[in-house]
């Protein structure tokens, strides 16, 4: 087991995973919105990868759907860009039980039914609605109807077909 972390660390470090661009550009809207983030993922090594995926391109003035892009730097990374992570914390229950995300919420200070959650998998939509939370459900796998089926409010193949606004106010 301990080989097999250390060749997944390896595989981050060398940036052999990258971040789906969509959702960069949709996270990046969203704080330029002013809406406030938190990551939840139950992966050890979902810190090392936030680190790892560098915002630099869209620094120095690029705007985006909901304005500019003035709160990065070159030195940005994804991982800067959250105002809560629970990613990598031990909960008592796993997903589908919502836990991780009511520490999100908790977190941010928001009630859970003022957050919503982006998931690709059933057992997380199921999570985010066990939580009292609105779900989209990204559904790169072809696996809509698995989404909807699990509850999640809006099911989209890319963040880009969603605007901003339907998760402002």
């Amino acid at each position: 087991m301990a080989v097999k972390q250390a060749d997944l660390i390896a595989l981050i470090e060398r940036g052999e995973f990258t971040a789906f661009e969509d959702a960069l550009r949709f996270l990046l809207d969203l704080k330029a919105a002013g809406v406030q983030i938190g990551a939840a993922s139950s992966s050890k090594n979902a810190n090392i990868f936030l680190r790892k995926v560098s915002l630099a391109k869209w620094a120095g003035g690029a705007r985006g759907r909901e304005g500019s892009y003035s709160f990065l730097t070159s030195e940005s990374t994804l991982l800067d860009m959250f105002d809560a992570n629970v990613c990598g914390r031990d909960f008592a229950h796993g997903k589908p039980a919502p836990d991780i995300f009511l520490a999100a919420a908790a977190d941010l200070v928001l009630p859970p039914e003022q957050c919503v959650v982006i998931e690709d998998a059933q057992s997380g939509v199921q999570a985010a609605k066990a939580g009292g939370m609105a779900c989209i459900g990204v559904a790169r796998l072809d696996d809509a109807a698995l989404l909807r089926s699990a509850g999640a409010d809006w099911v989209v193949v890319s963040l880009d077909e969603l605007p901003v606004a339907a998760l402002q106010g």
